[in-house]
């Protein structure tokens, strides 16, 4: 069996270097996103579980994610406690929403789409998490390299069942998908995000 390809490289766009920028400037506002993406993480998991209960090993390896992205919504709760950011409503970005729509409605593809699309998720997690960590105060710097490496297996793992699932189409399907998580990832939206693209040009 050929090796899982890294996060980045199933990635068809790198972050603009305008996120980044808008991202490290603004990183309390992010904060708060970030703790419910980890929340959303862990509704993903749990929600494969129950779509695909007869799929042991995947339930397994699902219950063990969704322990987990939830320890790192405590722990970015800690690190909002400790910087004084306080939690508040925010309306949902694009990014998520506007991926999962491409998802088929019936099995066997949704399983491949649904698989797929946490893959590309994770990946956009670890690569993001790795260009901010250099550039964010220390306790939280710290937090992002460990959340980047974690967001790297997570990756690796929707990519390993994907393959399982798809043998023969995951390769295909991944380019459909990775071509419009790229759009996403890079277009200008209004409001910043963890996924979201770069803030539009001013002027």
């Amino acid at each position: 069996m050929n090796a899982p390809p890294a996060a980045d490289t199933i990635l068809r766009a790198p972050t603009p270097a305008a996120w980044v920028e808008a991202a490290v400037a603004h990183w309390p506002e992010l904060l708060i996103d970030h703790a419910n993406c980890e929340k959303k993480a862990a509704s993903t998991a749990l929600a494969l579980m129950f779509a695909y209960p007869e799929d042991r090993e995947l339930c397994v390896a699902l219950a063990r994610l969704a322990r987990e992205e939830l320890r790192h919504f405590e722990q970015v709760l800690r690190a909002m406690r400790a910087a004084d950011v306080s939690f508040t409503r925010q309306r949902p970005g694009r990014y998520a929403q506007q991926l999962r729509a491409l998802t088929r409605t019936a099995d066997p593809g949704r399983k491949l789409d649904l698989l797929l699309v946490g893959a590309l998720i994770e990946a956009r997690s670890a690569e993001r998490f790795s260009l901010l960590a250099p550039r964010l105060p220390a306790p939280l710097a710290r937090l992002y390299a460990d959340l980047g490496s974690c967001e790297a297996r997570h990756f690796e793992l929707y990519v390993g069942f994907a393959r399982a699932a798809a043998a023969d189409e995951w390769r295909r399907r991944l380019e459909v998908l990775a071509a419009r998580e790229a759009q996403l990832a890079t277009t200008p939206e209004g409001v910043l995000r963890f996924h979201s693209g770069p803030p539009p040009l001013s002027g």
